[in-house]
C-alpha cells in the first residue's frame, strides 16, 4: 500500500467561487522577478566602450581643407568618397568614428557641415579623413607635372 493510494484516483477539485486560472497566468506566477528595474541596462551602458576624439594638427587640418576644396570644385562629377568623422556619444564621454561613403550633395560653410546625397549630415569640425579615387587621380596628375 503506497502513501497516496487513497487519494490518487479522486477527481480534481474545482472551486465553485473562483474561476479557473489559465495555464499562461499560472506560469506567470513563477516567472523571474527583476527587483532592480533598469540595473541590467545601466550595467550594459557602463560597459559600452567609446572612442576618444582625435585632435588633428594644423598640417592634417590643411590637408582636409584641400580635399574639401577639391570636392567642391569637382562636385558636378559626383565623385565617390568616404568621409570618416567623429560622432559624440549622447550618454557618455567619448563617441564613435563613423565612415560615410557616397557622393557629396553640398558643402555648407556657414553651417559648417557636409551633406551627402543620402541625407547624412557630417560636421566639418569632426572629420578626420576623406578618401576617394578623386584624390588618387589628382596625385598622379601632380606627379606628371
Amino acid at each position: 500500500m503506497g502513501k497516496y493510494d487513497n487519494i490518487i484516483n479522486l477527481p480534481h477539485h474545482v472551486s465553485a467561487t473562483r474561476p479557473h486560472m489559465a495555464a499562461i497566468d499560472r506560469a506567470a506566477q513563477f516567472a523571474p522577478f527583476a527587483a532592480l528595474t533598469g540595473y541590467e541596462g545601466a550595467v550594459k551602458e557602463t560597459a559600452r566602450l567609446t572612442d576618444e576624439r582625435i585632435e588633428l594638427d594644423e598640417y592634417a587640418q590643411g590637408a582636409l581643407s584641400d580635399r574639401l576644396q577639391i570636392i567642391a570644385d569637382r562636385m558636378k562629377e559626383h565623385p565617390k568618397i568616404a568621409i570618416t568623422y567623429f560622432q559624440p556619444d549622447a550618454k557618455k564621454k567619448g563617441g564613435a568614428y563613423i565612415t560615410a561613403a557616397g557622393t557629396v550633395k553640398k558643402i555648407d560653410e556657414y553651417e559648417r557641415v557636409v551633406v551627402m546625397t543620402d541625407a547624412t549630415v557630417i560636421p566639418l569640425d569632426e572629420i578626420i579623413s576623406i578618401e576617394g579615387q578623386i584624390f588618387e587621380s589628382m596625385a598622379f596628375h601632380s606627379l606628371d607635372e
